[in-house]
């Protein structure tokens, strides 16, 4: 399953991606920033986007994911201390990923809310069909997204679920600030050495790992039967016991102040829809959960203490002081410049070289070419001011009022500058569309890149699993051809072989069906594989039978021991003829690409097996002597050579009993084929009779031996193998 996740860092993050990579899910990520963030190596591909570019419809069309799940409420990429401004950020960031995503022909967009939703006690558990009750501004932005997400299904037509997770908690990375109480309460202790509790505040809370397998266990559903889940512990807790808990793991150091006034607040989730559906057990109660919580908080006091408000409250007041300095760094520039330019023009003045040159002018262009208009007018008031004090040193300061120049000179002043620094901001703007255009292009164009790069990537991953991985139909198909290399009598023996090599277990065995109750053991890649016996009355395995009859692999997923892990049956028509069972597979193997590769390479070896037995079905007069079951010399001596071989080659045990002859060899066959099983082969070599028997060792062949010395015919174990 091809799975998108959206969101920051987190431990749920993390725990979301350790657990779907488990399952063997492809799994993408999208951070939502721009900055490199730490390696995530269990996640397919990351794409570092903010949420509110136009690359994530070219990610959509790129990984074409079959579930894509929003972190929302828990995305870490959100500055909730800012909450309003926030609010609207995520509201317009989570349209343009639906409005992207909506494309999508297939798949589901899963949105993760929480209990925030709620701002107000209920008295009873809180069902999905209860109309929200936000109070605060991330409650109301995180409501409006599942307003959003429900939108899109309607108009769209698009799946989307949304899930209310109720007062998730867990371990915190260290240094890290979380809001559940929980968390809250040990920060408290920490600070104050008190925990305020008040035995009327009611509510339920859910342990990370418990809530991981629930969601998972949701996107990987085939079918959801309604869009809305709420997922809870449904275990109630007060504050007062909650609490104690804390209390219990952190010692001695805290006290627990009574705080019981006014009515309470109660807030649970009724979570029996998501129950009743997928069925649901809680592995982590709080005992363990808050134990588990503190002593992590405990080991990290220091790094909690230090939270991120003061940081960031340090970090807000510097850069309001660094605003406010750079927005006064032009006025304190135009003020210092003033003081030359009216040095200057006050030497310029009955001057016979400089006297027609107007500093002041020159002054105004000046900073209305550099900073444009505001500085313009400001620069006109400086040299405005400059003028008349220059003037009352031979006029008063009436006389300056009343002087038609002066009105005059201070109109071309301030007109000019305006005029220049309106121009000036002009161009500016032109200029800055200009640039914020090319870095929008150059940004799309970045972003195209990026995700070129990351399908060129793509492509030669799956490139290189198709050549080269062990599941690769080329691969599989490329070892189970050289089957076609053996002769008829020895494909069995190496179907053993390649399969031990295509499953990657040492432990495989090839069983042939004697009869309609028995299957008798053919050949074998070790000692474990064979622990069934050479003889087994298949059908008394019931739960292997069941699968195998209806053509099914059959998986032990009891881990039964004296069943194999894997097995499977290859059938000619309607007729079971083989059963292939692999005893050395690990458990996490047992999957469900084990079981569509074992299939797969059963198909390819039935090919092989079909076609030798047609070959030897289509020679069967030729290969017996005439109105026997003994086989000629030829036929006999090549089925000796493949079972000799197959020994060698550690795949069988066998042994070759030689009658002495007298020359009636079809009378004595057709007596001594009474005393062997169905799997044993008799024939004709050098004038002699000899019997084959498969999976039998010499020590055991002294009994057949016995018997048919009982029946008058002399005989004994060959001990050499046969060069004829």
């Amino acid at each position: 399953m091809v799975i998108l996740l959206i969101g920051g860092e987190c431990s749920l993050m993390n725990a979301l991606i350790d657990k779907l990579h488990k399952d063997k899910h492809r799994v993408y990520l999208i951070t939502g920033k721009r900055e490199r963030t730490r390696g995530y190596h269990k996640v397919f591909e990351k794409y570092n986007f903010p949420y509110d570019c136009d690359g994530i419809k070219e990610i959509f069309e790129s990984t074409r994911p079959d579930v894509v799940l929003h972190m929302g409420a828990y995305d870490t990429n959100y500055d909730w201390s800012q909450a309003r401004k926030e609010s609207v950020r995520f509201t317009s960031e989570l349209t343009n990923i639906l409005s992207a995503f909506c494309g999508n022909k297939k798949g589901r967009f899963v949105y993760l809310s929480s209990q925030e939703v709620f701002g107000k006690s209920y008295p009873e558990e809180v069902k999905e069909e209860e109309l929200v009750s936000a109070k605060s501004f991330k409650a109301m932005a995180v409501s409006q997204g599942e307003t959003i997400c429900k939108s899109y299904e309607n108009t769209r037509g698009m799946e989307t679920a949304v899930l209310r997770l109720d007062h998730l908690y867990g371990v915190p990375k260290k240094g890290k600030m979380e809001d559940n109480p929980c968390f809250d309460m040990i920060l408290t202790a920490f600070k104050t050495k008190k925990i305020a509790a008040n035995s009327r505040n009611e509510f339920s809370m859910l342990f990370q790992s418990d809530a991981v397998e629930f969601i998972a266990r949701l996107i990987t559903a085939e079918h959801l039967e309604h869009d809305i889940y709420h997922i809870s512990s449904g275990n109630r807790i007060t504050q007062t016991e909650l609490a104690e808990l804390v209390k219990k793991n952190l010692g001695e150091g805290c006290e627990i102040h009574d705080d019981t006034v006014g009515t309470g607040h109660r807030l649970v989730l009724d979570g029996r829809r998501y129950k009743e559906e997928f069925g649901q057990t809680i592995f982590v109660g709080y005992e363990m959960g808050i134990k588990k919580v503190a002593q992590y908080m405990k080991r990290h006091e220091e790094t909690f203490l230090k939270t991120e408000e003061y940081k960031n409250q340090g970090i807000g007041i510097w850069h309001l002081i660094k605003s406010i300095i750079l927005l006064l760094v032009p006025y304190a520039e135009n003020m210092i410049c003033f003081i030359p330019f009216f040095m200057l023009n006050n030497r310029a003045v009955g001057s016979q070289y400089f006297d027609r040159l107007d500093f002041y002018l020159l002054y105004v262009l000046l900073f209305a070419i550099v900073y444009g208009q505001h500085q313009a007018i400001f620069s006109s008031l400086l040299a405005t001011a400059g003028y008349c004090f220059r003037q009352m040193y031979d006029q008063s300061g009436f006389e300056v009022l009343l002087n038609y120049n002066t009105y005059v000179w201070m109109a071309q002043l301030f007109i000019l500058g305006m005029v220049v620094g309106y121009m000036r901001d002009q161009i500016r703007f032109v200029k800055n569309q200009g640039e914020e255009e090319i870095g929008y292009l150059s940004g799309q164009l970045d972003d195209m890149a990026d995700i070129n790069d990351s399908n060129v990537r793509m492509k030669h991953i799956f490139e290189s699993q198709i050549v080269n991985h062990k599941d690769s139909l080329g691969k599989i198909y490329e070892i189970t051809s050289a089957l076609d290399r053996y002769g008829p009598e020895e494909v069995l023996f190496y179907a053993a072989r390649t399969l031990s090599q295509l499953m990657d277990s040492a432990d495989v065995a090839v069983y042939t069906i004697a009869d309609k109750h028995y299957a008798r053991l053919f050949s074998s890649t070790s000692k474990a594989a064979g622990k069934l016996g050479n003889s087994v009355e298949y059908k008394n395995l019931t739960e292997i039978y069941e699968e195998l009859k209806e053509h099914r692999v059959y998986v032990n997923r009891t881990l039964h021991e004296g069943y194999p892990m894997m097995a499977s049956a290859i059938y000619e028509g309607d007729q079971m003829q083989i059963i292939l069972m692999i005893w050395g597979i690990p458990w996490e193997r047992m999957n469900l690409a084990e079981v569509n590769r074992l299939t797969v390479v059963g198909y390819l070896i039935q090919n092989a097996v079909v076609r030798a037995n047609r070959y030897l079905n289509a020679l069967k007069e030729q290969r017996y002597v005439e109105g026997t079951q003994i086989l000629d010399t030829k036929a006999f001596t090549q089925l000796v050579h493949a079972f000799e071989d197959a020994k060698r080659n550690g795949l069988t045990e066998c042994t070759l009993v030689k009658i002495d002859s007298d020359k009636k060899l079809e009378k004595k066959g057709k007596k001594i084929s009474v005393l062997l099983r169905q799997s044993d082969y008799i024939g004709t070599m050098e004038d002699s009779l000899y019997v084959l028997l498969p999976n039998t060792d010499q020590k055991n062949a002294v009994y057949v031996v016995k018997r048919i010395r009982e029946i008058g015919f002399d005989s004994h174990v060959v001990t050499r193998e046969v060069t004829a």
